[in-house]
């Protein structure tokens, strides 16, 4: 299925770009999404036009993602979680409580989907996160995890 891009996607396309890809990911996710149109003549017509517009709703955004990086790229972060004696957790730590921990500490908004974790964070210690903000942007965060109390 032919669609027209309304914003830079990683590993996808860029703007104004038309792209074959499947029905399902068009449909369920790009076009759902509002990320891209239809490739009808129509609509080809109108993302010409507002090509630009797009360019720099996309450069306000990349701004925005560029300055949330500053302040969280390097930065170190702790989460007290509840442990066993061999430094287990009960569960693990999602990117849900991750983005609620920048939320309070940081008093920036990052969506869960954002976060990527780089191993799955089941136990006490530290962890490298990656925070990909823009589909050019990323940010690296380290997660140390310590222990409310242990559980005999």
């Amino acid at each position: 299925m032919k669609v027209i891009l309304l914003e830079n996607i990683k590993r996808v396309g860029s703007i104004g770009e038309i792209i074959d890809v499947k029905r399902g990911f068009a449909r369920n996710f790009l076009i759902a999404n509002k990320k891209a149109l239809y490739a009808s003549k129509e609509n080809i017509n109108q993302v010409e036009k507002i090509k630009v517009q797009l360019s720099k709703k996309d450069n306000e955004r990349k701004q925005q993602a560029k300055k949330i990086a500053d302040i969280i790229d390097k930065k170190e972060f702790c989460i007290k979680k509840l442990s066993t004696e061999n430094k287990e957790l009960y569960g693990s730590v999602k990117p849900t409580e991750i983005s609620k921990l920048f939320k309070e500490i940081e008093k920036v908004d990052i969506k869960p989907s954002m976060i990527q974790p780089v191993q799955e964070i089941k136990s006490l210690g530290k962890f490298k996160v990656k925070v990909s903000l823009h589909s050019e942007i990323n940010a690296e965060v380290h997660v140390v995890v310590e222990s409310a109390e242990t559980i005999q």
